[in-house]
């Protein structure tokens, strides 16, 4: 190879002792010097060309790909087709056997190696192996940044192969949309001149020709535009003074590993993503990072979690420097595994090279699906996007509303939290159940019970769950809020059970030995088959059931206590469980009658944490019910209340714990109740009142706007927020919805904005049209329905400098100014929650089997797995001493955001299709160009109609039916 040096632009960068060595892949020892802040272009052109590739034919380009080192973060980049003057290669360019995208830069580290041409040789002049392997990069004295890198960073995300033969007409318009990056420059003057001037030939400097001069190194200067060839050298690096002979023994800067930095956050702030475009002028920011930040240093990291709906693994990979042993799950999304019967179909591990690497895919469950038929699928997504970065000393939480892939990260505009964890002295598993009175320390419940839902069919990832309980998530600054698909009852009140669970017999508790931990929805299988007409013809069994429920004593909430007991002598499952009733004021065992079993997956984990002392479990169903299912001929299930307390061994579970007990607990996590969607936002928010008088602005900024918006759906949203009726609002204390924010009150009075960019602002974005169309989905129906309410205000990116980039963020704030006019209160929260039904749930009300009359009771269906983060700033009086004011948290829009003008309109899909087509040639040759669409980049979930069903009646399923005629079979042979 020969080298030349390119134009000296900048003296200031020519005398830093940075630099990076590449060693030539042709044959010989030759290395090639490059300098920071330069562009070099590798081909064959002598002309035009700095890094010359000899006798390589046409297997090489004339202007093949271009190098930078970039002056302000070390990182030497490579990129294969650069801007309006270079065309990608033909051949292409290969990083360690891995082609490089058409017009996007890759940063290189020491010991990867460049392939230039035809990776398989079979071309004509790819038979000799052109292009070099990094040999090293030493950093030292590097200024801050060049305009070289600026113009690197702005234009390598165009692909030149979509310039390919454009007309003057097209060309002209690329150079219109490069003006306003010129404007952007901090010296607009050499930002022109180096971004127009690549192929100037060369400059007046020259550059340094390295000569071997036995151990010592001689840099020899010329002032000739002449090319020099590149001589081996053996031991020292010397740059400077280009006549002075040299002798160097070792690097005189940190390697280029140690410029990723790592990051810190108390909680108690959200960050945004490091954008690349602007690389360097972002250096330095504390309110931004990078995917690589979060995870340095990754030589500490003992085992990663992750969740996200797309997902381009071996980018990540990479990106982050994972090493090929760390144990990685990634839960993820795929329509056609996670609504598979089969657990083995939700699991894969596609990477050899990383064997420790699994891919999850959680399930989706039958109730939520069309017809209650999991083949025939449903609306739901896989959509949270969470880390949890286990280290020896702590445990880092990362929620974003990034997905895992490069262009979310680097492209658009994204929110991350982030906190970490200390160490504990000794497991604690009481931490994994939060209760009501301690929700502040529920943190770790939420995350343990989130987690738990997404691994329950994945066996060897339970042991995520008792990782957990070595560290201390007391000190959480934020509330974790999830999602899980299903149709979802209110926590019932606590009652206080009289029996539970035993391993040998029915157990009568003792009264207030009960710490209640929380309940579990299940259900009574088998008994249809109980009380059949050809297992009772006589009817006689169906008598006593109905004797038995009449004389039984119901609660406030309608539920009566039944009997568990173990059936150790049933082959067909050794965790059987059967379900009785009896009059519990007259008991003995002999006056029981059986209704039926519990499921078998649930008795799976009930059984060996009741037999190991560890939990109690006492049941409860409601009698109109079960009886009606004894009569139905449609297999309708009656549901069954679990409560789950402290065994006589739950304060040694850390000691006694055995590895048969840790899929178990896992399920029980991923089952008992918790409050999802809505209604942990209105757990949380409840704890305070919130002045309504003193309300500033309340804004939901979402990249997706669910089809099922709608007043109900506003309300619903509002009231869960603690919005509620001022005083004088017309309405009567006796009214049962008194004080309720109304769906006819919010049709009224609106009470929340909703942030959406317009259709101009997506149209004059840095890259037009299409990066948005992959992330934003409002559908015309719903913008029609909504448009006269005018809460609609546009998106506009903060700070400035994220103007023109996309946004794909999930926020929502509602803030409050103190009486002084001297602080600011409310709460934000941020994660992967669009702004729809399928992602918080929507309210279905159905008739309670309470005592009271005409009660209702609500069920929340949700169709998404979700996750976000809500900081709450209290009120004044409530608020802690030295407490956040909410303003001091940034936000990735600007406040008040701008109301829609009459004559503005959102990015619907409708409107950017049409805006796509009536954009210029040259318009679309960019969007096409810098965001085309690639593996992993797929559009945001698009949400449908959920259906309001009046009715979520349960059927028991045909695998239940067989498992419990298998054990009535068994049961009524060994009583025999």
């Amino acid at each position: 190879m020969e080298v030349r040096n390119p134009s000296n632009r900048n003296e200031r960068s020519s005398r830093s002792a940075a630099f990076a060595l590449l060693r030539s892949l042709s044959g010989g020892s030759d290395l090639i010097s490059i300098l920071p802040d330069r562009i070099y272009s590798v081909g064959r052109d002598k002309r035009r060309c700095d890094i010359i590739v000899l006798d390589a034919g046409r297997c090489v380009s004339r202007m093949h790909c271009q190098i930078i080192l970039d002056g302000s973060d070390g990182k030497l980049r490579l990129v294969d087709g650069f801007f309006l003057q270079t065309r990608p290669s033909l051949n292409g360019v290969f990083i360690n056997g891995r082609r490089l995208r058409r017009g996007v830069g890759s940063v290189l580290s020491v010991g990867d190696e460049i392939l230039l041409g035809c990776r398989s040789g079979l071309s004509v002049g790819c038979q000799v192996r052109h292009g070099f392997v990094v040999e090293k990069i030493v950093l030292h004295g590097v200024a801050g940044c060049s305009d070289a890198c600026k113009v690197f960073d702005s234009m390598r995300v165009v692909d030149p192969g979509a310039l390919g033969n454009m007309e003057l007409g097209t060309r002209a318009g690329l150079l219109l949309r490069h003006c306003a990056n010129i404007l952007q420059a901090a010296d607009p003057v050499s930002y022109l001149r180096n971004s127009l001037d690549l192929d100037i030939g060369v400059g007046n400097a020259g550059i340094n020709n390295i000569m071997d001069s036995g151990d010592d190194l001689i840099v020899a200067g010329t002032k000739d535009s002449s090319v020099h060839f590149v001589q081996s050298c053996e031991d020292g690096v010397c740059l400077g003074n280009p006549t002075k002979k040299i002798k160097q023994t070792g690097c005189p800067a940190q390697p280029r590993e140690d410029t990723v930095r790592s990051c810190n956050s108390d909680g108690k702030m959200f960050f945004l993503n490091r954008l690349e475009f602007i690389g360097c002028n972002m250096m330095g920011k504390s309110n931004v990072v990078s995917l690589p930040e979060l995870f340095h240093p990754v030589e500490g990291l003992v085992r990663v979690f992750a969740a996200t709906f797309t997902s381009d693994v071996p980018w990540f990979l990479s990106s982050c420097q994972l090493p090929s042993h760390l144990p990685i799950t990634i839960a993820c999304h795929s329509t056609e595994k996670c609504w598979s019967s089969s657990p083995d179909k939700r699991t894969a591990k596609p990477y050899p090279d990383y064997p420790n690497l699994l891919l999850v895919y959680p399930p989706f469950p039958d109730i939520i699906a069309f017809g209650k038929d999991r083949k025939k699928q449903g609306v739901a997504c896989h959509h949270p996007k969470l880390f949890v970065l286990q280290r020896e000393d702590y445990i880092r939480v990362i929620v974003t509303s990034a997905n895992l892939v490069s262009k979310q990260w680097n492209n658009v505009t994204n929110t991350v939290w982030l906190q970490d964890f200390p160490r504990r002295s000794s497991p604690e598993y009481s931490s994994l159940f939060g209760t009501p009175e301690h929700i502040k320390a529920d943190f770790v419940a939420q995350l343990a019970g989130f987690m738990a839902s997404l691994v329950i069919d994945v066996p060897s990832q339970a042991h995520w769950i008792t990782e957990l309980t070595k560290f201390d998530f007391s000190g959480s600054q934020g509330y974790l809020v999830a999602s899980v698909p299903g149709v979802h009852v209110q926590n019932p009140s606590y009652f206080r059970a009289d029996h539970c669970l035993s391993a040998k017999q029915i157990v009568r508790l003792q009264p207030n030995a009960v710490d209640f931990l929380g309940s579990v929805h299940s259900s009574v299988v088998g008994l249809r088959h109980r009380f059949s007409t050809t297992t009772d013809s006589t009817g006689a069994q169906l008598k006593i059931l109905a004797s038995i429920l009449g004389k039984g004593r119901e609660n406030a909430s309608g539920l009566l206590e039944v009997l568990l007991r173990r059936n150790n002598n049933i082959p067909a499952d050794v965790n059987a469980v059967s379900i009785l009733v009896a009059d519990l004021d007259e008991f003995s065992e002999g006056d029981c009658l059986q209704l039926g079993f519990l499921p078998r997956d649930v008795a799976s984990w009930v059984s060996p944490l009741s037999d190991g002392g560890f939990f109690r479990f006492s049941a409860f169903i409601y009698p109109k019910e079960a009886l009606a299912a004894a009569l139905d001929a449609n297999n309708m299930k009656a549901q069954l209340i679990l409560y789950v307390s402290q065994g006589p061994k739950f304060s040694e579970i850390s000691r006694l714990i055995q590895p048969v007990h840790i899929v178990p607990l896992c399920s029980l996590l991923a089952s008992i109740q918790r409050c999802l969607g809505l209604w942990r936002l209105e757990e949380v928010l409840s704890q305070h009142k919130w002045p309504d008088t003193l309300e500033t602005d309340f804004v939901y900024a979402s990249s997706s706007i669910g089809t099922s918006v709608s007043p109900q759906f506003l309300a619903a949203f509002s009231s869960a927020s603690g919005k509620r009726l001022h005083q004088q609002v017309d309405s009567d204390e006796s009214d049962p919805e008194w004080g309720c924010w109304s769906a006819k009150h919010e049709a009224r009075n609106p009470s929340m904005k909703i942030i959406f960019p317009t259709i101009e602002r997506v149209r004059n974005g840095a890259y037009g049209i299409l990066p948005s169309r992959f992330l934003l989905s409002l559908s015309e129906k719903t913008w029609q329905r909504l448009r006269t309410s005018g809460i609609f205000c546009d998106a506009v990116p903060h700070p400035d400098y994220r103007v023109g980039y996309p946004m794909h963020v999930k926020v929502a704030r509602r803030r409050f100014r103190s009486r002084t006019g001297t602080s600011s209160f409310g709460w934000i929260y941020s994660g992967s929650h669009n702004f729809s039904a399928a992602a918080w749930g929507h309210i279905v009300h159905l008739p309670s089997q309470s005592k009271v009359p005409d009660e209702i009771s609500p069920r929340l269906h949700i169709c998404n797995y979700e996750l976000g983060i809500l900081i709450v700033v209290p009120p004044p009086k409530e608020a802690d001493k030295g407490n956040l004011d909410l303003d001091e948290v940034m936000l990735p829009f600007v406040t008040p955001a701008p109301k829609y003008k009459e004559s503005d309109k959102p990015a619907t899909a409708l409107a950017m299709r049409e805006a796509l087509a009536e954009a210029t040639v040259a318009q679309r040759e960019i969007s096409l160009g810098a965001f085309a669409a690639e593996d992993g980049d797929v559009p945001e979930e698009a949400e449908e109609e959920i259906s309001n069903t009046d009715e979520f009646v349960a059927e028991e399923k045909e695998e239940e039916r067989i498992y419990a005629e298998m054990l009535w079979s068994q049961m009524d042979s060994s009583e025999t």
